[in-house]
Order: C-alpha cells, then structure tokens, then sequence
C-alpha cells in the first residue's frame, strides 16, 4: 500500500479540471500532471445529481477503500487525481470497482 496525499481546497479541483478525462460507466477520472515529482494526491467528489447526502457519501467512501487498499499503488508521482462517482459504483462487487479504479489509474485498456 503507497500512501497518496488528499486533495482538499476548490482550487486543487478546478486546477485537475484541465487535465486528462477518463470516462467510464463508474466514475469520471481526472488526471493533471503536476511535473514536481511529489506524492500523488487524490481528491473525491459526488454531485447531487447522484442522489442524497447518504448515498453520495456510500459512493464516496467505496471509492476512499478501494483507492486506499488497492489502486493507490498504481498512482504516478507527481499526478494529481480527481475521481467523480456515479450511482452505479453503489451496484458493482467491491473487487470490480477495485479493479475499474485500478486499470483508470494506471491508464490499462
């Protein structure tokens, strides 16, 4: 397990927002390389669209425990992620989003 720092201010996010997209039927991944080497940091996000506080923090804290216990080893130094949940992350086995999260990340076809 690699530990990855948190994005946390608006301004980190709206920063990831000119990066690379990675769309998928889970999530949106947004990638931005920052070019510093540092740590890779992440940042969590859910619209209201998605539903109610309750279940837009379920979706949030399934995306936390599969980055934390299996896709924070694929993160690149220096990388900035931002990952937008959708409903259907609520739906799917943990070890499919694990490995969807995982093959975004590290950019797998």
């Amino acid at each position: 397990m690699r530990p990855y720092g948190r994005l946390r201010k608006r301004a980190e996010f709206l920063a990831v927002r000119q990066g690379e997209k990675r769309r998928g039927r889970l999530f949106l991944l947004e990638v931005l390389e920052r070019g510093d080497g540092g740590e890779p940091r992440v940042g969590f996000t859910v619209t209201k669209k998605v539903g109610n506080a309750v279940t837009r923090n379920r979706i949030r804290r399934r995306l936390k425990e599969a980055v934390r216990t299996h896709a924070a080893g694929d993160t690149a130094d220096g990388n900035d992620y931002v990952i937008v949940g959708r409903r259907d992350i609520l739906d799917v086995p943990f070890g499919a989003l694990k490995a969807e999260l995982s093959r975004r990340i590290s950019r797998k076809p």
